[in-house]
C-alpha cells in the first residue's frame, strides 16, 4: 500500500511539472510586448508618425456603415491585398500624422516632412518654408483639436493603396514678421479648416509607412 501511494505520488508529481513547463512557456509568450509603431529606434531617433495597419482584416459592416460603395470597395481592395491592414487604427494613425506634418511645416521642420511626405508633397511643402524665410516670416500656428476624420475615398491600383481622408479641425493661425509682430492671424480665435489628405502605401512592402501622397481643401 505503502509503495503505491509513493508511485502515484511521483506520476503526480511528473505530470504536475510537465503542465508547468507548457503553461509557463505560454504565459511567457503572453506576456511579449507588442512593439509600439511611435516608439524610437534602436538608434534612439525621433518616433516617425507611422500609420499602422494594425493586426486584423477589415471589419465589416461596423466600420464602413454609410460610406459610398466606391470607397468600400476599394477598402475591402486593400484589405484584401493587406492582410494587416486594420481600418480603424489606420484613421488613428492619420489623426497622428495630420498633427505632427502640420506642426513640421509650421516650424519649418524640412527633415521630419522628408520622412512623413511622399516626394512632390515635400517639395510643395519645402518651397513654402523656403518662400516663409526669406520674407523673414514664422509660423505661430496652434491645432486646437480635431472635431472629425473620415475615410473620403480608397484605390488600390496595381500595388499602390490610396486612402483619402477629410479632416475638420480648429486651428488658431498667426503669422509674425522677423521682428516677432504679429501682421497676420491671432491665437484667440481658432478657424475651422476642412482638408482631404491622401495617403499611400505599397502594400507588397514589408515597412508599414503610410506616406502623405496629396493635399487638397475639403
Amino acid at each position: 500500500m505503502i509503495y503505491e501511494i509513493v508511485i502515484l505520488a511521483m506520476i503526480a508529481a511528473f505530470l504536475g511539472l510537465r503542465l508547468y513547463s507548457v503553461l509557463g512557456r505560454r504565459a511567457e509568450h503572453e506576456e511579449e510586448p507588442f512593439p509600439n509603431r511611435f516608439d524610437p529606434g534602436e538608434g534612439g531617433d525621433a518616433p516617425r508618425a507611422v500609420l499602422p495597419p494594425g493586426q486584423q482584416t477589415l471589419r465589416p459592416q461596423r466600420e464602413l456603415g454609410g460610406l459610398p460603395a466606391a470607397t468600400e470597395r476599394g477598402l475591402r481592395e486593400i484589405a484584401a491585398a493587406d492582410r494587416n491592414f486594420d481600418l480603424l487604427p489606420f484613421l488613428e494613425g492619420a489623426k497622428a500624422a495630420y498633427a505632427m506634418i502640420l506642426e513640421a511645416f509650421w516650424r519649418g521642420d524640412r527633415e521630419e516632412l522628408r520622412q512623413l511626405c511622399t516626394d512632390d508633397v515635400y517639395a510643395s511643402f519645402a518651397g513654402a518654408i523656403d518662400a516663409r524665410e526669406a520674407a523673414g516670416e514664422t509660423l505661430d500656428n496652434r491645432l486646437i483639436r480635431i472635431e472629425d476624420t473620415t475615410v473620403h475615398s480608397a484605390t488600390l491600383d496595381g500595388r499602390i493603396a490610396r486612402i483619402a481622408v477629410r479632416f475638420v479641425a480648429d486651428i488658431a493661425t498667426v503669422t509674425r514678421d522677423k521682428d516677432g509682430n504679429v501682421v497676420a492671424g491671432s491665437l484667440d480665435d481658432a478657424v475651422e479648416s476642412r482638408d482631404i489628405w491622401t495617403f499611400s502605401r505599397d502594400v507588397t512592402s514589408t515597412a508599414p509607412d503610410w506616406l502623405l501622397d496629396e493635399t487638397d481643401e475639403g
